[in-house]
């Protein structure tokens, strides 16, 4: 059942980007998005890292759709056709997934009890958590503790981001009222 479940998200997934590759208006692109962002954090549900999966629905569904429909509300609604078609694209993508999947061939199996996470790491944070952090919750104390910078990290990527779009569409709108003056 959960091999069902899995693979119909993934299908699910697949279906949602070629849609979006394919749609010209931008609001639809824009639904589609969040869409996929909510089921990949379905499917992070499904390998049991609803950590991963929250962040994904709060941040890929939820503000990212706000930040884009508020720069689609001060631009415009269709994408430009382009002018001619370009195959490089494509082919920087095809290389790039097909060196993303020969990097994975030589992973263990997932969720292994054999893999090296299991055998030197995850023992090494029960065992040590109690002395280094003095947490008695492992998954709380890896998180907040020992992630502390990988944390900040994500932290600091998504105030960066958001700090971008704010900054884009404060300029976009003067730009656009500079024009509106401009015209009359």
């Amino acid at each position: 059942m959960e091999l069902a479940i899995t693979l119909l998200l993934f299908f699910g997934l697949v279906a949602s980007a070629i849609a979006i590759a394919l749609v010209r208006s931008l609001f639809a692109v824009v639904m589609l998005s969040g869409a996929f962002s909510l089921l990949a954090a379905l499917l992070f549900v499904v390998m049991d890292a609803v950590d991963v999966a929250f962040t994904e629905a709060a941040v890929g569904a939820g503000i990212s759709t706000v930040l884009m429909l508020g720069t689609i509300a001060i631009t415009a609604r269709t994408e430009k056709k382009p002018e001619r078609y370009s195959p490089v694209p494509l082919i920087v993508v095809l290389l790039t997934g097909g060196v993303l999947i020969y990097g994975t061939l030589d992973m263990p199996e997932f969720g292994s009890p054999t893999a090296p996470v299991q055998l030197h790491v995850g023992p090494d944070y029960i065992r040590k958590t109690p002395e280094d952090i003095h947490v008695p919750n492992i998954v709380t104390a890896v998180l907040a503790s020992y992630r502390g910078f990988d944390t900040l990290g994500e932290v600091t990527v998504v105030f960066t981001a958001g700090l971008g779009v704010i900054l884009l569409i404060s300029g976009l709108g003067r730009r656009s009222s500079r024009r509106r003056k401009e015209t009359r």
